[in-house]
């Protein structure tokens, strides 16, 4: 999963700004109003809207920014948003899966397309890279949550279909489909987890220098800062050596 932790693991360590924390929540908060507008307005009765939540709270967004953004759609204030995947590649032929919400399709084709473009990579059409990757649901826990065989027995009994432990973390992964259910039954074995959400695990690893490296995350970086961007997942490994260097 270097595609996935890996980047989270240089984001942790270079820490967030307050302009970058900022964006993440008004990206967190566009999703929690466009999941209250596409179903019931409680989190208890709306599966994605909860897992939405869930996430929001896993950063620390306050509650009056959530609650905010459900009103918002309960208001009939809410734009309307496309969600949109983008497929395409970097550095080294690294496949990168993007999604958007936007209200201007054309203005963040655009935005996405240059940003590609100006890291020597380009955009493709859709379904190009996208089998390199599978669509599943994510469950995270802290290393407390357990050891790693009674959290894999919960995982097992939930329903899910494979975990990793580290001295990081538990990473449990279900079927897409399932992850309302199988975070449900964790969090009555586990407790409350880390985060819940739907990802693209690559299936397919592209193995990258330090310079490749280097400008792989500038793009994703470059991709994450664009407002319509909610989310950037792309398929390469690095060494543990190379990941002390960015």
């Amino acid at each position: 999963m270097a595609g996935h932790s890996k980047w989270a693991n240089i984001q942790h360590r270079k820490g967030r700004q307050d302009a970058v924390r900022s964006k993440l929540f008004s990206k967190l908060a566009k999703e929690i109003t466009v999941a209250a507008r596409m179903g019931d307005p409680d989190p208890d009765k709306n599966p994605r809207l909860r897992l939405a939540v869930k996430e929001a709270k896993s950063v620390s967004v306050p509650k009056d920014v959530i609650e905010r953004a459900i009103n918002k759609a309960v208001g009939g204030d809410a734009e309307n948003y496309d969600e949109i995947r983008y497929e395409g590649y970097g550095p080294e032929g690294v496949a990168l899966i993007v999604e958007a919400m936007t209200d201007n399709r054309n203005r963040t084709a655009s935005s996405v397309r240059s940003i590609f473009a100006k890291a020597g990579g380009n955009l493709a059409e859709t379904g190009a890279v996208s089998f390199m990757f599978d669509r599943m649901g994510l469950v995270s826990y802290p290393v407390a949550a357990g050891t790693a065989d009674a959290v894999f027995e919960a995982a097992i009994e939930a329903g899910a279909e494979d975990v990793e432990s580290t001295d990081e973390g538990h990473e449990i992964y279900c079927a897409a489909s399932d992850l309302n259910d199988v975070s449900n039954a964790l969090e009555s074995a586990l407790g409350e987890s880390e985060s819940s959400k739907l990802i693209w695990k690559p299936n397919v690893m592209t193995p990258l220098d330090l310079e490749g490296a280097e400008k792989l995350m500038k793009l994703i970086a470059a991709l994450e800062d664009d407002d319509d961007v909610q989310n950037v997942t792309a398929n390469f490994d690095i060494s543990d050596d190379i990941l002390e260097q960015l």
